[in-house]
């Protein structure tokens, strides 16, 4: 019996179910493995927490060739949801996996797109869509057993669209509640817990209470004692966390999440506990919480460290040292990792890939700016039009308009001039909209420093339209 195919025996008629014997009636020589499900489950779980590490705190496999993640509040790490997705599906394309995906309001809806729906690129179900998205989808998108699907094929319901406006009581005696529980999943009415999977051999701590807890007071205290758990269990392995994930489990059986992390190991309490408990505003308590659990799916080495030195006691007379990882902990959790880092200057002509941006706290890379070719602190992408008054071909600007204010130039010095990088991949800067250009630097009456080129080179209309920009600020 076949228990899987691959996409090109999909394409000669071969599906899951079906006998080899069969297959290869009509299909001719096939290239078979015997199947082994304890372990397709468990690289199944290691793919879980593979996507659990860089995606979501809220992870789970879905046998015999899905998984779950909940991304919800996990978006803005990509700056967007479709990002994400988008990470995520070159990612497992990469490793070489067949990969539909879709995400959804619902857990129900975005496993019947995702299987029913072939796109062969992420689905995103816009917030509130998920009614219209399922209503034309086959009844065995509900994940219902074989017999019920055929019973109700012979009833005529062949779209889900069919059983939303149906009375519930007959098709419920003849078969059963599961039937409306996968619809009333699928349409948000009932919710549909994941239970997370969690990596193994990582300090964790739980707290299970006799009463359901629901205000922000409440996880505060719990998120303290469960932070000095884990740091005592980090201790004794002289680690330090660098993500800390809670899971808040709610008496309706539904699970949510916060994902902390830091810039450098930590096994400072008070820090870690501070991080979590920022982000409590973002967890819905429903009826109550019923269990609060604290992960560390990422751990690094941590060895002892002197804390403030000579030179600092000279500065603050408490002895304690600025603690900027702290600080970059709090921004990045706040607005997000991708929007806190350090640039570095990158071996580039070009000005936009001449900044090489970084972790926050990396170590510099040992490279500096040229000083005979001063770059401004502030740049524009993209370059902004502007309008000059200038001389041709190589007379720097006298005035120029710029956002509908007109500035007067009173110093200049220019022009520098680019002619693209021809040692990148095109051999020339043919793809790129500003390859030639003529720059300067110009001083208004302000005291106000900008900088200014030229598309074109001033002679030959074939080296661009001789159009100005402004691409940069001078501090």
């Amino acid at each position: 019996m076949i228990a899987a195919v691959d996409q090109a025996a999909r394409k000669l008629g071969v599906a899951p179910g079906m006998t080899l014997t069969k297959a290869r009636a009509f299909a001719g020589p096939l290239e078979v493995i015997e199947a082994d499900p304890d372990a397709d489950l468990e690289g199944l779980r290691r793919l879980a927490l593979w996507a659990g590490q860089r995606y979501s705190p809220c992870v789970a496999p879905d046998p015999p060739h899905g998984l779950w993640l909940d991304i919800t509040g996990c978006a803005s790490l990509f700056d967007t949801e479709r990002a994400l997705l988008k990470d995520l599906h070159r990612r497992l394309a990469a490793f070489g996996l067949s990969v539909q995906l879709a995400a959804a309001d619902t857990a129900g809806c975005a496993h019947a797109v995702a299987r029913h729906v072939p796109a062969g690129r992420p689905v995103t179900i816009e917030a509130g869509d998920h009614r219209k998205a399922i209503a034309l989808l086959p009844v065995a998108a509900l994940r219902l057993e074989p017999d019920t699907v055929e019973g109700l094929r012979k009833l005529g319901f062949e779209r889900i669209e069919q059983l939303i406006g149906t009375p519930r009581g007959p098709l419920a005696k003849r078969f059963g509640r599961q039937l409306h529980r996968r619809l009333d999943q699928a349409l948000g009415f009932v919710p549909e817990p994941i239970e997370p999977v969690f990596p193994e051999q990582r300090p964790r701590a739980r707290r299970a209470f006799l009463e359901p807890i629901a205000t922000a007071e409440a996880f505060a205290q719990v998120i303290g004692d469960l932070v000095a758990d884990v740091v005592a269990q980090l201790g004794k392995m002289a680690k330090g966390a660098r993500r800390l994930d809670c899971y808040f489990h709610r008496v309706d059986g539904h699970i949510q999440a916060i994902r902390v992390g830091t810039a450098a190991p930590s096994r400072d309490p008070k820090h870690l506990a501070k991080l979590v408990a920022a982000k409590i505003d973002t967890i819905d308590p429903g009826l109550g919480i019923e269990a609060m659990t604290l992960v560390t799916p990422l751990i690094e080495t941590l060895a002892a460290r002197q804390s403030a030195g000579l030179d600092s006691l000279q500065t603050d007379p408490r002895g304690k040292a600025p603690d900027l990882a702290a600080l970059v902990d709090a921004l990045a959790n706040r607005f997000g990792q991708r929007r806190l880092y350090r640039t570095s200057p990158y071996p580039s002509a070009m000005p936009e890939r001449a900044i090489e941006a970084g972790p926050a706290l990396g170590e510099p890379k040992g490279r500096a700016w040229d000083g005979d070719l001063p770059r401004p602190c502030r740049m524009l992408n993209p370059p902004e039009p502007v309008d000059v008054t200038a001389m041709l071909p190589d007379h720097p600007p006298a005035m120029f308009i710029w956002r509908r204010r007109r500035f007067k130039v009173t110093q200049a010095d220019g022009p520098e001039r680019l002619h693209g990088e021809w040692w990148r991949p095109a051999g020339h800067e043919s793809d790129q909209p500003f390859a030639v250009r003529d720059y300067y630097q110009v001083e208004t009456d302000s005291g106000a420093r900008y900088w200014l080129f030229r598309l074109g080179d001033g002679e030959n209309p074939a080296t661009g339209p001789m159009r100005w920009f402004l691409h940069g600020a001078f501090a």
